[in-house]
């Protein structure tokens, strides 16, 4: 096994109530254990439509990312953020797991599977810093809030289309 996996895998460990369990529960057949969010890491996870673009934009900023999972069953995608009892995360389909909460992960590994690394830890400790985050979410919101604007207009010649409730843009003079 490759020194950095073997260190990653050390890492998570770390955060079960029983390591050596944990590692016996990543060779199962499920390949997941329950870890304990609030000592090394928080967990932020938000739909997978808002995640992916956000998760774009910080892999191209210069610093190491931290670890994002990807939950395929429930489209979601969850940051790895530093422990932080104050943090209040708001918005629709946020979810925000710190102290005292617990999430399912995969071996650092594992390639398949309804749970999926999409940067999987490194086992340096390295996480995302939550400003550039909420930023990448922003930014992210921002272009799908676009997506929705262009969507309710005529691909041709930019007049309002019908909305979402079957009337148009424009009011009866």
């Amino acid at each position: 096994m490759r020194t950095v996996t073997r260190q990653a895998m050390e890492w998570l460990a770390a955060a079960a109530t029983d390591p050596r369990d944990c590692k016996r529960q990543w060779n199962c057949e499920m390949g997941a254990a329950v870890l304990a969010c609030g000592r090394f890491w928080d967990v932020l996870s938000v739909p997978e439509d808002l995640g992916m673009p956000a998760l774009d934009a910080l892999l191209c900023i210069p610093q190491p990312p931290g670890p994002a999972l990807a939950d395929t069953a429930a489209r979601r995608v969850a940051f790895f953020l530093p422990p932080d009892p104050a943090s209040r995360w708001i918005g629709t389909g946020i979810r925000y797991a710190g102290k005292g909460a617990w999430i399912a992960v995969p071996a650092p590994h594992r390639t398949a599977g309804r749970l999926r690394w999409l940067v999987p830890p490194d086992g340096t400790g390295a996480l995302f810093v939550p400003a550039a985050v909420e930023l990448a979410l922003q930014l992210a919101l921002g272009r799908l809030a676009e997506r929705a604007h262009t969507r309710q207009r005529c691909p041709m010649c930019g007049a309002p289309t019908a909305g979402p409730r079957g009337r148009s843009g424009d009011r009866p003079g």
